[in-house]
This record gives structure tokens, C-alpha cells and sequence, in this order.
């Protein structure tokens, strides 16, 4: 009888053993998943101060590409660089260490004089210039990473204008041009509409994609799949961001978000880090390998 306790436990111990290699096997797996680099501004200098951003962030960049990283959506474009430093350099840097350039958050936000009188020309100068150094840097897509909520729901089709300007000007220089959430644009303007529904319904999908965050989705009380489904197609790239690591917190259901991303139309995922539950390089390593070893999370989204 002792003897069969003891062959019962070793079985088990062995398939224990097995299993948990079976999981270090799966996290091994190579998959297209990209890092928004807001994640590593501590690594790479300061956000508020784009001047502060330290030109010999390579090391950084070869730390990500070693955890599994295989793409990069920029947060520090200013002035015609990125990161203090030529476009040229920056996507050199990029992929010296063995990932792409894909994306890049940037923006230019309407005076209240354009947004009185309609006319973009100001801003849209700027996005030239703007549009110019990105395809230098061989960006896939431009995000404007926020849009406060307008007083009222004139101003918010101003601003749709704006999106789909910006947007045509981007498609005809060959980019891509994008526009990414965060919790407020659920929120209702005037009490009529909701921001983000009114931004998908009057922007041209031709012109205009949006990146979800589908964490900030979540805290906005509202569904990333019911948009997913509202909406179709409409979501080409998505932050894929928790409380803190992803998978951490089982407050968003990635396994429902993951197995609708064809009806989103989802190209790229990108992790973002804003929160931390110890040190940031544990937190991105922790992030990367919940979704490599993730079933539902597919080894990539791109058709390219």
C-alpha cells in the first residue's frame, strides 16, 4: 500500500513537473506583440519634459527586444524627433535591437480659434511637418493619444472634422492615422450623446482607425466586445493594459477580447504599463510572458 502512495506521488510529481515545463514552453513562443513605449519613460527620461529624454536609450530597446517585444509604438515625439533624436536614428536604434518601428502617439490640438471658425490650416501645417518626420522614422500608424471632452456637441463634430482631416492628410502621405481612448470618452457630451460613439459614427473609416484601450474601456464602464461588435473594424491596433501586469488584476476579459479581435479588425496589440506592483523591468517581463503563453492570444494580427 506504501509502496503504491509512493508510485501515485512521483506520477504526480512528474506530471507537475510537466506541466509547469509545458508552460515555460508555450511562454517561449514567438509572438508579434508590440510595447508602448509610455511604459519605459522612466527608463528613457522624462514625459514632461521631452528635452530630458536620454539619447542612449538603446540599452532600454535591447532589454525589451530580449524579453520577447517585437514591435514599438513611440510616446516621444516632439519638434521633428523622436527621443531627442533624428527619426533616422530612432528607427536605427529600433531595430539595431532587433524590433520594428510600427506607431507613434503625437498630436496637435486645435486652438480655440480654430475650433470657432472651422479652419484647420494652423494645425494641419503642423502635421506636415509632422507626418514627414514619422515617415522618416517608417511609422505604420499616428495616434492622437487624447481629446478632452468637448462643452458641447458642436465642438465635438469640430473636432471629428479635425480627425478626418488629419486623417486624409496622413492616408495620402501613406500613414495610417489613428485615435486612442482613455475612460472619459464614454462619458456623455451635453448629455446627448456619448464622446466615443459619436467620434466612431462621424469620422471617415477610411481616414480614421482607433486604437482601444481596453483597460481604461473597462474603468469607463463599458464593453471593449460590445464595441468590437458595434463597431467592426473599426479597432486596428489595441492597448493591452491590466490595473497593473497584465492578467493581474481579472477585472478585463482578455480571452473574450482576444477571440473577437477579427470582428475589431485588430492589425497590432500593443502592452502598456502605467502601474506596477513591484519593479517596471518585472512588470514588463510579466506582461509579455502571460500573453506568449496565452492559447488565445494568436502569434500575430498583421496580414503583413
Amino acid at each position: 500500500m506504501k509502496m503504491k502512495v509512493l508510485i501515485t506521488s512521483l506520477l504526480l510529481a512528474g506530471m507537475c513537473v510537466m506541466g509547469m515545463n509545458g508552460y515555460a514552453q508555450k511562454a517561449k513562443v514567438k509572438k508579434d506583440i508590440g510595447l508602448q513605449l509610455y511604459s519605459v519613460r522612466s527608463m528613457m527620461g522624462s514625459h514632461v519634459d521631452p528635452n530630458a529624454y536620454n539619447t542612449d536609450y538603446y540599452p532600454v530597446l535591447k532589454k525589451l527586444a530580449d524579453m520577447g517585444y517585437t514591435f514599438v509604438e513611440a510616446a516621444g515625439y516632439r519638434d521633428g524627433k523622436f527621443y531627442n533624436t533624428s527619426p533616422e536614428e530612432f528607427k536605427k536604434n529600433v531595430e539595431k535591437a532587433g524590433m520594428k518601428v510600427v506607431s507613434s502617439h503625437a498630436t496637435k490640438e486645435l486652438s480655440k480659434e480654430e475650433i470657432a471658425s472651422g479652419d484647420f490650416s494652423e494645425s494641419l501645417a503642423w502635421w506636415k511637418e509632422c507626418i514627414k518626420a514619422h515617415k522618416a522614422a517608417g511609422m505604420i500608424y499616428i495616434v492622437t493619444p487624447w481629446l478632452s471632452v468637448p462643452s458641447s456637441v458642436e465642438e465635438l463634430a469640430v473636432q471629428c472634422r479635425y480627425l478626418n482631416e488629419v486623417g486624409k492628410l496622413c492616408k495620402e502621405n501613406g500613414i495610417k492615422y489613428g485615435y486612442h481612448n482613455h475612460a472619459h470618452e464614454f462619458e456623455k457630451v451635453e448629455d446627448k450623446v456619448v464622446m466615443l460613439d459619436y467620434m466612431l459614427e462621424n469620422t471617415d473609416a477610411e481616414n480614421v482607425f482607433f486604437e482601444m484601450d481596453v483597460y481604461w474601456t473597462v474603468i469607463g464602464k463599458a464593453s471593449p466586445v460590445d464595441y468590437f461588435k458595434k463597431y467592426p473594424g473599426r479597432f486596428s491596433a489595441l492597448h493591452i493594459k491590466d490595473h497593473r501586469e497584465i492578467g493581474q488584476s481579472g477585472m478585463v476579459g482578455f480571452d473574450a477580447i482576444f477571440a473577437n479581435t477579427d470582428v475589431a479588425g485588430v492589425k497590432h496589440i500593443f502592452v502598456e504599463l502605467e502601474e506596477i506592483t513591484s519593479d517596471l523591468e518585472t512588470g514588463l517581463k510579466q506582461s509579455i510572458d502571460y500573453l506568449l503563453a496565452a492559447p488565445f492570444v494568436k502569434a500575430s494580427y498583421s496580414t503583413k
